[in-house]
């Protein structure tokens, strides 16, 4: 039909659209008869957090592209585009070249937006058969997979920096602490081994919760599955995971993965924190065991004089963070219904703070170990005490038939003599301890060989040095294990 008179004719292009190449403003708005209020597209966009999960994201949507094609729900030439527009989309993020767009609620609609603007429609055949729902879920998975294997290894790491130095010192007597005082004699060796087996147990920790977390929750759709011919099993053997989720319902609303591994690092930042608060002891005036590094400690712009262990007190200080992150994470999850909620959005950035803190804390922790210098003759000075040697000569007694709580007493009272008269238990000759029980003979007076008393402990799990050798072996041989361990799980 011509104009009418005093109209001009439409543009060519209007009169000819050519498709579309960019996606809606949002995925989800042909329900919706009004664009989003600014604010609450700000209050919701989540892109500046998850934008971490765009590698696991095009992992995750190759592999479903490549699902969908040998199930002959997508055409061969649309498959090809796809795939070529993701591997374009993950080079550009690689680079840093990647573009937000103010619409963009968070990286996966980020990316599907900008696929529909490298390939056109075709890309819109991507998110058949799947949802956000369980997309979020998979790429939160692989996430977790990979960092879980990154902690592991900063255990590992910071086990071998132990063990170097207990290596050069299974001999080296130091004073075991009770309660912050003076206790018994044990070797430094062993003191650095009891921070080894606390890394271990962080280590199982982390791979018992790798277990949880190797379940694939693509092909759940939003909650109830999909009517279309899917194989979840291609999706699961081309993205490495152990196992399919058993229910659609949970597999998009569960989090316990992400609960588990911030509960690992939780407890992981917790013994970073012991190991800090020893050396920030071991390091002032009144202990003298050991001197940092300058490149790990600070000045005071006042006092010239100080050197301040603030590596270690922000170590120890941000356990406090990683705790808050799983207190906030456990929140979220509390009292939601089935299935997804939005307040799973919230999940990721106590997630991702808490694996960034201790693995940045493994590291410096781990530096500080390593570049520490011990002062041994203040150690060897400190567990010359012969007060550390009280329950040895207790246990002298009841060797020879004395029963324990006894020979307690006694040699409790021998310690107030001798405090009250400013002597120490080795300042007392044979007369003297017989005066107290005829059950004492010279071997009470060599007692208070410091490295006798270390050789005396050979037991499975004490501080010997024969002991601390073979333990040395074992925690060596564990931590080489971890290694191939995660060697095999990331493939």
């Amino acid at each position: 039909m011509a104009p009418a008179k005093g109209q001009h004719p439409e543009p060519a292009e209007r009169q000819h659209p050519e498709p579309a190449k960019r996606a809606p403003a949002k995925v989800w708005a042909g329900r919706l008869g009004a664009r989003t209020a600014r604010g609450v597209e700000e209050y919701t966009g989540s892109f500046g957090v998850d934008r971490r999960l765009s590698a696991e994201d095009i992992e995750g949507s190759l592999a479903h592209a490549r699902m969908l094609r040998e199930v002959g729900l997508i055409e061969a030439a649309d498959h090809r585009a796809i795939e070529s527009g993701l591997r374009t989309i993950r080079g550009e993020l690689e680079r840093g070249d990647f573009s937000a767009d103010p619409g963009d609620e968070d990286v996966h609609t980020a990316v599907e937006r900008r696929l529909h603007e490298l390939i056109g429609p075709a890309a819109g055949r991507l998110h058949t058969a799947r949802s956000r729902n369980d997309q979020v879920a998979t790429d939160l998975r692989l996430w977790c997979r990979r960092r879980t294997l990154d902690l592991m290894l900063g255990c590992a790491g910071l086990q071998e920096a132990l063990l170097g130095r207990a290596a050069d010192h299974r001999s080296t007597p130091i004073p075991g602490y009770t309660h912050t005082q003076r206790a018994q004699v044990v070797s430094l060796a062993h003191h650095l081994l009891a921070y080894v087996e606390m890394l271990q147990r962080d280590v199982e920790r982390l791979r018992d919760g790798y277990r949880r977390c190797d379940v694939l929750p693509l092909g759940s759709g939003a909650l109830a599955g999909t009517t279309l011919p899917i194989d979840r099993g291609s999706t699961q053997r081309a993205l490495g995971f152990a196992a399919l989720s058993a229910n659609s319902l949970d597999a998009v609303s569960d989090r316990d993965f992400a609960v588990e591994l911030v509960a690992a690092c939780a407890l992981l930042m917790a013994h970073l924190s012991r190991l800090a608060e020893e050396i920030v002891l071991w390091t002032t005036v009144e202990f003298g065991f050991a001197e940092l590094p300058d490149t790990h400690a600070t000045g005071s712009s006042l006092m010239p004089q100080k050197k301040n262990p603030d590596v270690l007190e922000l170590a120890r200080g941000r356990v406090g963070r990683v705790t808050g992150d799983l207190v906030a994470l456990l929140t979220v999850l509390k009292g939601l219904p089935l299935a997804y909620n939005r307040d799973l959005q919230e999940d990721k950035e106590p997630l991702f703070d808490a694996v960034d803190t201790s693995l940045a804390t493994l590291a410096v922790v781990g530096d500080v170990v390593r570049r520490i210098r011990f002062d041994t003759v203040a150690m060897r000075r400190a567990a010359s005490d012969p007060m550390l040697l009280a329950t040895d000569v207790a246990e002298h007694l009841v060797g020879r038939g004395m029963p324990f709580r006894e020979a307690h007493a006694l040699v409790g009272a021998a310690v107030r003599r001798c405090v009250a008269e400013r002597r120490t238990l080795a300042d007392l000759g044979l007369d003297d301890w017989r005066k107290l029980s005829e059950l004492f003979d010279e071997q009470v007076i060599a007692l208070f060989d410091v490295d006798a008393a270390l050789r005396r402990r050979e037991l499975p799990g004490g501080p010997g040095p024969r002991t601390v050798g073979r333990a040395l072996t074992r925690a060596s041989v564990r931590v080489a294990r971890t290694r191939e361990l995660v060697s095999t799980l990331a493939g």
